[in-house]
């Protein structure tokens, strides 16, 4: 008896299986780096045992395990809720007649990607210049997903990233100071973004409107932001909806090299 009686295999379970690996590759590009990857490995682990009990016979843990995997998909909508809508917003804002754009999406899947063309060294400069001067600023950093969504026609830029034109930008006079920046490659792409602001509880006092903006826009994308405050200048990096403390700039400039490198 030839072995391959036991595997019925057409094209189309070939496409599937791509398909539903696709699926779990990008879960995991979603939740990588958050809190929420070690729920994703936990429920893997509570489906493989499933099967395996199921597989066994094992009636009771199986029946007990099924329930819980049959509830599971609402629980999930719960649980990944930000994930959900980083993974429906990158579908639902590219736009598929721009060669930009769909180059942009394919990256998304590319692991092994070179991060940016962006100047770490400007950024860092000029933040720790702004740091020291208090002025208050916020910079968006775009990574996969697109920040389109937050474009219009009276904001939309394409100026070479320069410590000058920076620091310019969030000088107090200056009639672009009042809002984000988004910077993508070494280009500073928009200036006077309008943010979405988070609605989480769980903002401290202590941080105002830039660092609610700031949390928002990290929760709906993979992007990178920068605050620094107008009453203390200190450096606030925020990350998949998470406020990370900097200390220095040297520790700023090492996680954005780790972070945009992923």
């Amino acid at each position: 008896m030839n072995i391959t009686d036991f595997v019925d295999f057409s094209f189309v379970d070939i496409i599937d299986i791509l398909l539903v690996a696709l699926l779990l590759f990008y879960m995991y590009k979603l939740v990588k780096g958050t809190v929420a990857i070690n729920i994703f490995i936990g429920i893997v682990i509570v489906y493989l045992i499933w099967k395996l009990t199921d597989l066994l016979n094992m009636d009771v843990l199986s029946n007990l395990l099924g329930k819980f995997i049959s509830v599971g998909f609402f629980a999930l909508i719960v649980v990944f809720q930000q994930e959900i809508r980083k993974f429906l917003l990158l579908l639902g804002s590219t736009n598929f007649t721009n060669r930009r754009n769909v180059v942009r999406y394919f990256k998304f899947l590319n692991q092994n990607k070179d991060s940016s063309n962006l100047d770490i060294n400007v950024l860092i400069n000029s933040c720790s210049e702004m740091s020291k001067r208090k002025t208050g600023a916020i910079i968006v950093l775009q990574r996969s997903n697109t920040l389109d969504f937050t474009l219009n026609e009276s904001n939309i830029t394409q100026i070479k990233l320069t410590p000058q034109v920076l620091e310019t930008i969030f000088f107090k006079n200056s009639p672009l100071h009042d809002g984000a920046i988004i910077i993508e490659n070494n280009q500073i792409t928009a200036t006077r973004v309008i943010l979405p602001v988070s609605d989480s509880s769980d903002v401290p006092s202590r941080y105002g409107l830039r660092h609610r903006a700031a949390l928002g826009i990290s929760e709906k994308t993979d992007s990178l932001t920068i605050v620094i405050s107008e009453q203390t200048g200190k450096l606030v990096y925020v990350k998949n909806g998470e406020f990370i403390k900097i200390n220095s700039t040297n520790e700023l400039k090492e996680k954005l090299i780790q972070d945009l490198n992923e």
